[in-house]
């Protein structure tokens, strides 16, 4: 249930004048900006920014684009299947290829949120999160 509520929450959050938006998990997804790209054809950036409450994170998924990830505060913890997790504080980046499933996403702390931005390169109509089974 969670990995659909969250779908579609960052589904809902690419139109014009969509509020932030916060799940039951922890997270909340605003967009920022959303780009088509003229130098290539169907594709668009999308930034997000994305707060993980204390203890939040963000079910299984995927995200079919090439996923780049900004801390801006806390820290966060991060792993794609096949990877070991990783933390990322502020400051620091992370990548995540389209084929990558994203297995764990969430904020280190218990006692602190975490705050990061994600841009996202993909294929205009695809959606910005895919939930895994």
């Amino acid at each position: 249930m969670k990995t659909i509520l969250f779908t579609m929450l960052v589904s809902a959050t690419i139109g014009f004048g969509v509020l932030p938006v916060a799940a039951d998990d922890g997270a909340e997804v605003t967009p920022l900006m959303s780009k088509d790209l003229a130098d290539y054809p169907g594709k668009e950036g999308l930034m997000l920014s994305v707060v993980y409450q204390p203890g939040g994170s963000s079910p299984i998924h995927r995200h079919d684009a090439h996923a780049f990830v900004y801390v801006l505060e806390g820290s966060i913890v991060m792993q794609v299947k096949g990877d070991k997790e990783v933390t990322v504080g502020p400051g620091e980046t992370y990548y995540e290829n389209p084929s990558d499933i994203h297995l764990v996403s969430r904020n280190a702390s218990t006692t602190n949120p975490a705050k990061f931005i994600v841009v996202l390169l993909k294929n205009k109509d695809n959606p910005a999160v895919m939930p895994v089974e």
